[in-house]
């Protein structure tokens, strides 16, 4: 398996990338499965979709397919975040997040020649297109909706700062090297919040064999270690956040963590 290091991002699919990161974390990520799946799918789209029609016409036959008739969507009931974020499980319930449903509808778009494009606005990803007009289309990966630049304020504002003003009517692409980050920073706190501390440990360290001096994410280690009863490990990954980060309001608090480790035993694994 290639080294995740040295895999560049922004020249795979998005979906590969997070199966090649996926599979970094656990060995038995079913990748040729979850490829096959993908496959499958946009076999299937290019007998729906009429691939002569224009950009924006191709756009929203997908969009009624892949919400519509596949039923993709967000999940609903009680669930795990954690299985909305991994490509195998979302493909099975047809549920996932945003990321992990527009990574699929990407893979679709990209196989098929539609121009469509993912970008991360403060409160989740989005995709961008052009209309015929030349304005720029912002569609909601969790249903396919889409999204006025009136509802993208109120999100900033319900989700960030209820003073914070939309600025701009144009948003960048996203890089999916970034867009891979974030995924994989979620599932991290998925997988803390789940208790599931031997695996968010695996992520953590992947997250940093791509960025290995991260204070933030040897900050995460040392709590996951914290965790784990690995206080001696634990308190060099706390005490490292501290130093770099000294003005962090976080800092603080991590400090009393450290004072809490300070005074228990070191336990042996």
């Amino acid at each position: 398996m290639k080294a995740i290091a040295n895999i560049e991002f922004n020249k795979l699919p998005l979906s590969e990338g997070i199966m090649m990161v996926s599979q970094n974390i656990c060995l038995d990520f079913p990748f040729i499965k979850v490829q096959h799946q993908l496959d499958s799918l946009v076999s299937a789209a290019k007998v729906a979709i009429d691939l002569q029609a224009d950009n924006n016409s191709k756009i929203e036959q997908l969009i009624a397919l892949f919400y519509g008739e596949w039923s993709f969507g967000p999940a609903e009931g009680v669930y795990s975040l954690s299985d909305m974020l991994w490509l195998d499980k979302v493909l099975s319930s047809k549920q996932g997040t945003p990321v992990t449903l527009g990574s699929i509808f990407l893979y679709i778009s990209e196989q098929l020649g539609i121009d469509i494009a993912p970008a991360i606005f403060p409160t989740q990803l989005l995709f961008v297109a052009e209309k015929n007009d030349g304005s720029q289309w912002f569609i909601n990966p969790v249903n396919g909706e889409t999204l006025s630049l009136h509802t993208l304020s109120m999100w900033l504002k319900g989700t960030v700062d209820p003073y914070s003003e939309l600025f701009y009517d144009k948003l960048e692409e996203a890089e999916n090297s970034v867009i891979i980050r974030k995924i994989f920073d979620t599932l991290k706190a998925a997988l803390m919040e789940e208790k599931k501390m031997e695996l968010a440990l695996k992520v953590c360290e992947t997250l940093l064999t791509l960025d290995p001096e991260d204070p933030y994410e040897i900050r995460d280690r040392g709590l996951i270690l914290a965790h784990l009863d690995c206080n001696h490990v634990a308190l060099s990954d706390l005490n490292y956040f501290i130093e770099q980060c000294p003005e962090d309001p976080v800092s603080e608090m991590i400090k009393i963590q450290i004072y809490s480790l300070d005074n228990h035993p070191v336990v042996l694994h």
